[in-house]
């Protein structure tokens, strides 16, 4: 394993420092190099620098070892120097040398003017409108000299054979490691590839080398460094590449945002590539930008998230007297959910109550401190409200639901207002009031007995009394969420939360309160974007909810440059590189959702499974209809998951082979898996394959189709002909609920059928059924929760040690 003090971090600090003292916030090629030598990574070939206009003797020009000599040009806005001519290779003699460089100095500005020329959109900011000769001479005058690199030939030139790594810093995540296939094409190799084969990537805070090399095994590069292809050879050893990216996470980590004794932050370094020299890795091409470091984020008093979400005394402002606004209807909710109305007030001039809930005329006329106050009115008002809020300390939480805090430009600097006034008060000793908002859809807390949604029950019906899941559902989108509930009521989490804007309370802030939440062992997120870091603290809360045993399901909307533009739109907040989040909160634990519908299947299966046992991802499928068989066998692998068909035992074949006889049905069907049963096959069969395949120790969990429209089943729940009753002891539901409750295993269901199924649908999963509709989403649904439950695994395994 790599050795932290190898790294010179005093070294590479004066490396920046000298840099910024000459007003640069970039590192030449050589520095980098030197950055490199200090890293406690490979050593970097040998390199001279040949300043514009200085002369050279023959011995300095031949001092660099090898037969040849590789010329680079050296200019703070020429990154990409192949392109332009900045790059030659030339035999080591002093006559070469000079008439190479020489040509460079002039060829190189009229070549790079050019392309600017062709290309404006890509002009450096200091080229910008520069045309012709003037453009040249800009071009010129920015060029440093000439940069003499030793020639180190690779052991292949072949497809695959360089490597990138690199750092960056990003505003959500922190610093990020990235590596996979490096050279000219790397953008292209990562469009073009799916997704994890050419590029991986990940938060330094959340990997060491050695983790990070499990995850970039996974990618083409490491196939071809490592001589896994036909015709290849292994051209670097597992633990230099290990060594190589603990050395790069190490330094992350050091010249990190999140660091507070960094004097500088690594903005960016980037080798592209590496190449494979007799098992040493050879720098070719070096950048690195940095900078001084930002003010770290205020902390918020967190803890008073629990006086949100349990209130004891809570206040509503803007509720009408006369009609039903936003303020109204949250007050009907509030009431309806039970809660005592002696245990509200209203904030309202003019009334003495609403309802038969006490008012007051004012904040200056409440009585005792309120641990959440709703704010139901205009957006121009709330920057005076919250001032008067936090002058008075008249609340121990805030949600505010209006929108028009940030979401356009016009309304930007009415929330910059707000969040200046919260960041005051943060910054002394009590912290004041968190705040929840904007734009807030509202809150459903069933532990704390209160609906602040403005959603009336006319539109959204509540079954108030039935059962809630042990779950948290956190939104960015108040919309999201309630489209959700209204689509699946029976999912019905402990908490349904809309976040809106992210004013002061955090998607971080909200996963490190439920980290350790006795109530919740769910917790599905929908984000859009993240506040500066909260990314980062994000990640860290799901790690630390993962090794709590809980599960963390998550859904990242802006996955497209469209995407991003919406999200920003709607919640003003960035949405960040899709592939970097996806990374990170993956490598935290969470079960990460591909689309709207995955993310309801993997919030549903969490629920349900969340105690059962998942030894691995050997599935036993069992259908009644052969399309269904087929598909559930074409739906075991995707580009995002795979999951095996298990090989039933000995055991197992003769139970089955048992059954099959006895009910006349051997010649019917073949035992394999899928396990295609016929549909005169009834329900009492059904259940026996699913009971004998929970007992199979080479099965890891069932998927079976109920096949509801077969004569032979007992499926409706009002049928004209008894035989169809779902209600008879024997049933399939019946049956099938009762192998559920006793397995460890996961048992999904499928009922593919119309509306009249809906009965036996709801049935099954309001007695901890998982139930879906066609075979393929089920499939792809446990392969993806299972995946996720090992990686969890893994984690808590690994780092439970720590």
């Amino acid at each position: 394993m790599f050795i932290e003090n190898e790294i010179s971090f005093e070294a590479i600090n004066d490396l920046f420092g000298n840099a910024d003292n000459e007003g640069r916030d970039y590192l030449f090629e050589y520095e980098v190099y030197n950055l490199l030598a200090n890293s406690g990574a490979e050593t970097p070939p040998a390199a001279n620098l040949l300043p514009r206009g200085a002369r050279f003797s023959d011995e300095e020009l031949t001092s660099i070892p090898g037969e040849k000599a590789v010329l680079k040009i050296v200019s703070p806005t020429i990154v990409h120097k192949t392109e332009v001519g900045g790059v030659r290779i030339v035999k080591k003699e002093p006559s070469k040398i000079r008439s190479a460089v020489r040509g460079m100095m002039y060829e190189v500005p009229e070549n790079f003017a050019s392309y600017i020329e062709r290309d404006p959109d890509h002009a450096p900011e200091e080229y910008k409108g520069l045309h012709g000769e003037a453009l040249i001479k800009a071009i010129s005058r920015d060029l440093r000299g000439v940069l003499q690199v030793q020639f180190m030939p690779p052991d292949s030139d072949s497809f695959g054979n360089e490597l990138i790594v690199g750092l960056r810093r990003t505003r959500e995540f922190g610093t990020i490691i990235s590596a996979g296939l490096g050279g000219t094409d790397t953008e292209l190799y990562a469009e073009r590839f799916r997704k994890g084969q050419a590029i991986v990537a990940a938060s330094v805070q959340m990997v060491d080398g050695q983790t990070f090399f499990q995850l970039f095994k996974n990618t083409i590069s490491y196939k071809k460094l490592a001589g896994l292809t036909r015709g290849q050879r292994r051209i670097v050893t597992d633990e230099q590449l290990i060594e190589c990216f603990d050395s790069f996470i190490e330094m992350g980590k050091y010249f990190s945002p999140s660091n507070p004794k960094a004097e500088f932050v690594i903005e960016e370094l980037e080798i592209n590539p590496f190449a494979f020299t007799e098992y040493l890795m050879v720098p070719l091409d070096g950048l690195c930008r940095f900078s001084r470091p930002d003010q770290m984020p205020l902390p918020r008093p967190v803890e008073k998230i629990h006086n949100l979400l349990h209130p004891k005394k809570i206040g509503i402002i803007g509720v009408s007297s006369t009609r039903r606004n936003f303020g109204r209807i949250i007050l009907d909710n509030v009431l309806a959910e039970g809660y005592a109305k002696e245990d509200v007030v209203v904030i309202r001039e003019g009334c003495n109550e609403v309802d038969g809930v006490r008012c007051v005329p004012s904040f200056d006329a409440l009585d005792h401190q309120l641990d959440l106050l709703v704010v139901a009115i205009a957006a121009q008002h709330v920057p005076d409200l919250v001032d008067k809020v936090i002058e008075l300390d008249c609340a121990k939480s805030v949600m505010l639901i209006p929108g028009g805090m940030g979401e356009t430009e016009d309304s930007k600097e009415r929330a910059e207002q707000v969040i200046a006034s919260i960041n005051e008060k943060h910054a002394e000793a009590d912290g004041g009031p968190v705040f929840i908002g904007a734009n807030c859809m509202g809150v459903v807390s069933r532990p704390g007995g209160y609906d602040t949604w403005f959603i009336p029950d006319e539109k959204l019906p509540k079954d108030r009394n039935a059962p809630y899941q042990r779950s948290a559902l956190i939104s960015q989108s108040g919309a999201f969420m309630v489209f959700r509930y209204s689509q699946c009521p029976e999912l019905n989490p402990a908490y349904m939360i809309s976040m809106g804007n992210q004013t002061d309370l955090t998607l971080g802030d909200m996963i490190h309160y439920f980290k350790d939440s006795e109530e919740v062992d769910v917790i599905a997120v929908y984000a859009e974007g993240f506040n500066d870091l909260d990314g980062l603290e994000f990640c860290t809360a799901v790690r630390q909810a993962v090794m709590n045993g809980k599960e963390v399901v998550f859904y990242k909307a802006g996955r497209t440059p469209e995407g991003k533009t919406a999200t920003s739109g709607h919640t003003a907040s960035l949405a960040g590189d899709y592939m970097v989040c996806e990374s990170c909160v993956r490598q935290a634990g969470a079960i990460v959702a591909r689309t709207f519908q995955e993310f309801q299947d993997l919030f549903m299966l969490a629920e349900k499974l969340s105690t059962k046992t998942i030894c691995g991802d050997r599935l036993a499928a069992v259908s009644g209809a052969g399309f269904e068989a087929v598909g559930m066998a074409d739906s075991i692998q995707s580009d995002d998951y795979d999951i095996e068909l298990a090989r039933f035992s000995e055991e197992s074949i003769n139970n089955i082979d048992e059954i099959l006889e006895k009910n006349r049905l051997k010649a019917l069907v073949t035992i394999q898996n899928p396990l295609d049963l016929t549909p005169g096959s009834n329900d009492v069969i059904h259940a026996s394959m699913a009971e004998i395949l929970a007992k199979d120790p080479a099965v890891d969990s069932i998927v079976i189709g109920l096949d509801p429209l077969s004569p032979s089943m007992h499926t409706l729940a009002e049928p004209t002909i008894p035989a169809f009753s779902m209600e008879d002891e024997n049933s399939l539901g019946n049956l099938l609920i009762q192998i559920v409750k006793k397995s460890e295993k996961p048992i999904l269901a499928i009922v593919d059928g119309g509306r009249l199924y809906d009965p036996l649908r709801d049935k099954l999963l309001e007695n901890g059924v998982p139930v879906f509709p066609v075979c393929d989403r089920a499939v792809a649904a446990i392969a993806l929760y299972s995946k996720a439950r090992m990686r969890a695994e893994v984690i808590r395994l690994t780092h439970g040690c720590d």
